[in-house]
């Protein structure tokens, strides 16, 4: 059996030795190499042709998104980002993801911080999928100049949702999706991206920055509202509650679905349950089977389905179990899903006004 090739970056020795020690503890991966700063990262990477790098993000000489950067030009290799609880961290992190980061892993935070084994078992999961990951050269991401649009009259709630769910990969697709929806459209986005706490605030404000939609961490009883995207707070499953044409947005501590938390299940049922046809779902990147189950519930009310398609996905575990299912509608290459979505709002939208006389979205 092959093993999986790992290097490890970190400019602590103990970190250095611990994440090492977790990751020989399993049969199936081997550590080649280690390094203290960014820079010898990099030149080990052109070295050893490690299958998985682990890089931490704050080092000296070169600091981890440098590092990656340089990796992604010059040896495309699956980079999973080691990453504290602070924001500065998270920040980087998020951009990590954007230039081409398979995964992350938070780093405990507190009294627990010396003491890795609460996150051996995601440690290892993450690196068995990183290997397996599709990456492909570094791109800059294009610097756009958002221009927010006023927010279209449909009454307190918009007439159409759109679903999304993402993981491995997910901040990336979710940009490029993102990026292509107008600011008054007539639509919200309700969106799951499989990130712990803390993160997707983060992520939700950096999205915001490259986007004309309102890019939010969603909050328990808001109004759902067109033009806005609300991104699933960590640790909190989201769903939408429908009362007369007021739709609102509910969080819960529930049990994991799926081994995650949030899921996008529970959102796309209670989207389709709230929405009906007018309910369109989208499952991104990642590992697993989250967002099957809602996605046939979106089907069965009338919706519409995309899926990323199996060429474009970083992991294309969520995808392919929609698939499996037999409920999609569409699969796309991620560079044509926004404006997919869009020409589904459109026609949804359109129909919309002319039933409740209201203007149309043409």
């Amino acid at each position: 059996m092959t093993k999986i090739r790992v290097l490890v970056v970190d400019d602590s020795l103990f970190m250095r030795r611990i994440i090492s020690d977790i990751l020989s503890r399993d049969p199936q991966i081997e550590v080649i190499g280690i390094a203290s700063n960014g820079l010898e990262g990099y030149e080990k990477t052109l070295e050893l042709s490690p299958d998985v790098v682990i890089l931490d993000v704050q080092m000296p000489v070169m600091d981890g998104l440098t590092a990656l950067k340089k990796i992604m030009q010059d040896k495309p290799t699956p980079v999973i980002m080691f990453s504290a609880l602070t924001k500065k961290d998270a920040l980087v992190t998020i951009k990590a993801l954007e230039y081409g980061a398979v995964d992350f892993l938070a780093k405990p935070y507190g009294p627990i911080s010396l003491d890795l084994s609460s996150v051996a078992e995601d440690l290892i999961r993450k690196v068995k999928a990183a290997a397996i990951a599709k990456i492909r050269m570094f791109r800059f991401p294009k610097t756009i100049t958002i221009k927010r649009r006023p927010k279209p009259l449909y009454g307190e709630s918009p007439p159409v949702a759109v679903a999304i769910a993402a993981s491995t990969g997910g901040p990336s697709a979710l940009r490029e999706v993102l990026v292509k929806i107008p600011g008054d459209v007539p639509a919200a986005f309700l969106i799951v991206q499989h990130m712990p706490p803390f993160f997707t605030k983060v992520l939700a404000e950096h999205l915001d920055a490259r986007s004309e939609l309102k890019v939010k961490e969603a909050e328990n009883g808001e109004l759902v509202m067109p033009g806005v995207a609300y991104i699933a707070p960590g640790g909190y499953h989201m769903e939408v509650i429908k009362i007369g044409k007021i739709v609102r947005i509910r969080l819960n501590k529930g049990p994991k679905i799926n081994n995650v938390r949030p899921s996008a299940d529970p959102l796309m049922i209670s989207v389709a349950k709230a929405f009906g046809a007018n309910s369109i779902g989208v499952v991104l990147t990642g590992m697993g089977s989250d967002g099957a189950i809602g996605m046939r519930a979106i089907k069965e009310a009338g919706g519409r389905t995309i899926v990323q398609d199996e060429e474009t996905c970083v992991v294309p575990g969520m995808p392919l179990a929609a698939l499996k299912l037999g409920v999609v509608d569409k699969v796309l290459p991620i560079w044509d899903i926004g404006d997919a979505v869009i020409q589904e709002i459109r026609t949804r939208s359109l129909k919309y006004a002319q039933r409740e006389r209201l203007p149309g979205y043409v």
